[in-house]
């Protein structure tokens, strides 16, 4: 097990840290092996990498394949990061940022963002200029929106949990307007709840063909729990109990591979130790745990990318982290 000690990272507002190059055995034993079918997931001699430190809390990763980088969310710093695949340098790339949490790329190959700060929904058009898309609902403000997925068909769903308004660390204090939901922009702009009464629901992933929708319900009790829908008419329906993190671990954000495999952001509630928690939980499409990557920092969302989209990349508490895996991301 490579220490801890190995991958701490200096917390700045300013100061984006490049580790040296991390030394362990092969296969890499922060991969953790729970199940049999993952061993072919797991590539022998790929192991966990530490490409960036010094954030305050590091959210939301999405990868832009045309320009081989990769744009993450500092919260608490108001600011975006770019990390760039060519040269290994993480530079800002927009502050401030509104709080920007979770982002996704839409059929055009534009950036759709959750801001907490003004409380909406943005695209980032080709020539840099920031379009509003929602920030309310029926008369009132949404409350923070978290995480974000594009579907094939233009339609744009996201979570809409507190969390941005709960204090003023990642947004402003405020009170809630709006129960928690899952929303969804129809492809002609039209907003509407698809879904009410989860407690704080936060990450969503397609499954590869889009039928169904996962959905993250991180303030659940007595267990985080992971949800799963089916989708029909921009609609959900068929609520099922997916997975439910027993072990007193939390899902955050998640992200489905080619062959239906959940990757989730994973880590202790803040309740009691992380006792190993903290990293990525992997569960098979029938709710399995296969694997479980160990990482020093709580995973709070991650993503596919690379040239092949075989790439995992992991944003964990004040780092960036990457591991190449055996799969691709599903598009």
């Amino acid at each position: 097990m490579i220490p801890h000690s190995e991958f701490t990272g200096a917390v700045a507002d300013h100061l984006i840290v490049q580790p040296s190059a991390l030394t362990t055995p092969y296969p890499d034993p922060l991969v953790e092996v729970r199940d049999e079918r993952f061993r072919g997931v797991r590539l022998y001699s790929a192991s966990v990498e530490r490409l960036a430190s010094g954030l305050r809390w590091a959210e939301g990763p999405v990868w832009f394949g045309d320009g081989r980088y990769l744009l993450l969310s500092d919260i608490p710093n108001n600011r975006m990061l770019r990390w760039d695949e060519t040269t290994g340098v993480t530079s800002v790339f927009r502050a401030p940022s509104n709080n920007a949490n979770g982002h996704a790329r839409d059929q055009q190959g534009r950036l759709i963002s959750c801001e907490h700060l003004t409380r909406r929904i943005t695209r980032t058009e080709y020539n840099g200029q920031v379009t509003v898309l929602a920030d309310g609902f029926e008369g009132k403000r949404l409350n923070s929106p978290n995480d974000i997925v594009c579907a094939r068909d233009g339609s744009i769903w996201f979570t809409d949990p507190s969390f941005g308004i709960d204090s003023d660390w990642e947004g402003d204090r405020a009170p809630s307007e709006q129960a928690h939901a899952v929303y969804c922009i129809l492809p002609n702009g039209t907003l509407t709840k698809v879904l009410e009464g989860l407690k704080a629901p936060n990450g969503l992933a397609f499954t590869p063909d889009e039928s169904h929708l996962y959905v993250a319900e991180s303030r659940a009790e007595p267990y985080r729990r992971l949800w799963r829908y089916q989708v029909k008419d921009h609609r959900l329906s068929g609520a099922h109990l997916f997975n439910e993190a027993s072990d007193s671990g939390a899902f955050d954000g998640i992200k489905v591979d080619v062959d239906g495999r959940l990757w989730c952001g994973y880590g202790s509630t803040g309740t009691a130790p992380s006792q190993g928690l903290d990293g990525v939980r992997v569960l098979s499409a029938e709710g399995d745990t296969l694997a479980h990557i160990h990482l020093p920092e709580r995973c709070a969302n991650l993503c596919f990318g690379g040239a092949k989209n075989n790439r995992l990349f992991m944003a964990a508490s004040h780092s960036l982290y990457a591991l190449y895996v055996n799969t691709r991301g599903a598009v």
